[in-house]
């Protein structure tokens, strides 16, 4: 279980949206929000790297190609109070949302290391 501080103002910072959804960083609580699906959860980052990998997991194909398999997939992360229940449509979303992020997170990355090294 995640402990979580309340903090009255927090601050977001967009880190990637699309059509579906997006995702949020909080400097001053040190977290990420992911504005999803109808609902807006928040994760360390452990618990988001935990959730894209659970995301990237799930074979999209054989569930579609599964006449058998359910069209529904429950995404459930231990260690984080949030819970998704999914269509195959919005694991397509999700999984764009979370990729997005990551690349945006990296370019951020190797902005700051070429700012940083040109500064010294």
């Amino acid at each position: 279980m995640q402990v979580k501080e309340v903090i009255d103002n927090p601050i977001f910072t967009e880190v990637f949206t699309t059509q579906h959804g997006a995702i949020y960083q909080s400097d001053s609580e040190g977290c990420w929000y992911i504005d999803f699906a109808g609902k807006l959860a928040r994760f360390d980052y452990r618990c988001l790297l935990k959730l894209k990998k659970a995301i990237n997991n799930i074979d999209i194909e054989q569930k579609l190609m599964d006449a058998q398999s359910p069209d529904m997939e429950i995404i459930f992360i231990c260690a984080c109070d949030d819970t998704y229940v999914l269509t195959l449509t919005q694991i397509i979303h999700f999984k764009e949302l979370l990729q997005g992020t990551f690349v945006m997170l990296e370019l951020n990355h190797i902005i700051y290391n070429r700012l940083y090294r040109m500064a010294c």
